[in-house]
């Protein structure tokens, strides 16, 4: 790796020179062996091609798709002015580089008024969503409450009997939904003891340290995960909750998440092409961080959540109910006792991310930049793939989300 500090422009893949060539000279390959695709700035190729380095599952499009989005790019949208929280002008094409962009789309009442692709991702890449995919997970577990098949009361430990002495066991669905449990797990990624660093051993996603002999999947990890505090005094960032809520879904329906994402997402929202999703050695799909999906397909479900869960035909494909429940969002009061200073009056319901602004914005977000961005009040829907150095979003929000709120302005201007 470099010993300089690289940005946006020099650490292009295409310009890098990764994984180019037949073979890809020595020191130009990324290698999982040794966790090359989650090391900068390898991962601004790896993000668009971990199917190269992960295990995984297709969740499939049927072959009925949608129709194309409408097209009709505006010209004007590089120069909006945007402040950064920071007080700094920038253009939106500026944010574009700052926040390390693979790519973006942005609609306007459904149709595409901004494209743009960086590096090696395009139209038919399969980005890696990170966290985005808790929000699909999220969306089938609101879908199956609103059903009846799911109660949002009932105790985990119930639901899922291998958890019955875990932290989870008297945590209810909803509590595991909304991210107020109390359970001994610590999202820190920077650090490889912390929870989340267990929880990638366990998940396989990269190398295992020499000697180790934790968890061999998410599946034997979770029930190891201890209770600290009470459950529903607020709310805490963990992906260990989501896993849990795959295992739920799954046990009560007798199919695996990427299998309900076909069925109840994929094909009856008409998306355009299959996606990958990393599973576990047991085979068991990373339901907190693993679907790989074309940008387009992103925008597509943003797209029938802003419209209430109705596809491109007007069909009813989340129930209504289940979309409105997501767009109240979560307690701010709760969401208030962990520290999201860029967001400040936001909470998280059904994992979701709601800003509770006066246009009502919600958001799917992940780690190194993914967003999907839905603005109801403005009739806008942002796709956006990225693979900034630095996980936390907390690097990127704050240029993107004065950005998001300035393209809101700006269209709702006409």
């Amino acid at each position: 790796m470099p010993d300089t500090i690289l940005d946006a422009v020099t650490s292009d893949p295409l310009a890098m020179g990764w994984m180019q060539g037949y073979p890809p000279p020595a020191e130009k390959r990324i290698l999982a062996s040794e966790a090359g695709h989650m090391r900068f700035p390898m991962t601004r190729w790896a993000f668009s091609n971990m199917r190269q380095f992960c295990p995984t599952v297709r969740v499939g499009a049927d072959g009925v798709h949608a129709a194309p989005f409408a097209r009709g790019l505006r010209d004007d949208l590089d120069g909006v002015m945007v402040t950064s929280i920071g007080g700094a002008p920038m253009t939106f094409a500026q944010t574009l580089i700052d926040n390390f962009t693979d790519g973006i789309l942005v609609l306007h009442k459904g149709a595409v008024v901004y494209e743009r692709w960086f590096g090696v991702t395009g139209p038919e890449t399969r980005h890696i969503a990170f966290s985005m995919t808790k929000s699909f997970v999220g969306t089938l577990a609101e879908m199956l409450v609103e059903q009846g098949v799911l109660d949002p009361a009932a105790p985990i430990g119930g639901l899922i009997p291998e958890l019955a002495a875990s932290g989870f066991a008297d945590a209810t669905l909803r509590q595991v939904l909304d991210m107020t449990t109390a359970i001994d797990f610590n999202e820190d990624y920077t650090d490889p003891n912390s929870g989340i660093g267990a929880f990638s051993n366990a998940l396989g996603l990269t190398p295992r340290p020499a000697g180790y002999t934790g968890a061999a999947n998410m599946l034997e990890f979770l029930p190891a995960i201890g209770k600290a505090g009470n459950h529903g005094d607020g709310f805490t960032y963990r992906t260990a909750n989501t896993e849990v809520l795959g295992w739920v879904l799954a046990r009560a329906t007798g199919k695996p998440v990427h299998q309900l994402l076909t069925e109840r997402l994929w094909a009856p929202l008409g998306m355009a092409g299959d996606a990958d999703m990393l599973v576990d050695s047991a085979g068991t799909p990373f339901s907190g961080g693993g679907l790989c999906l074309r940008l387009e397909d992103l925008a597509r479900f943003g797209e029938a959540v802003r419209n209430s869960g109705r596809n491109a035909v007007g069909e009813q494909v989340i129930p209504a109910a289940a979309i409105a429940r997501i767009f109240a969002g979560g307690d701010p009061e709760r969401f208030a006792k962990s520290s999201y200073p860029a967001l400040p009056g936001a909470s998280y319901g059904g994992q979701w991310w709601a800003t509770h602004n006066a246009n009502g914005a919600i958001s799917a977000r992940g780690i190194h930049g993914q967003t999907l961005w839905i603005d109801p009040a403005a009739d806008m829907v942002i796709a956006r793939f990225a693979s900034h150095p630095i996980a936390a979003n907390s690097a990127n929000d704050p240029h993107s989300l004065p950005t998001w709120a300035g393209l809101a302005d700006h269209l709702a201007k006409g």
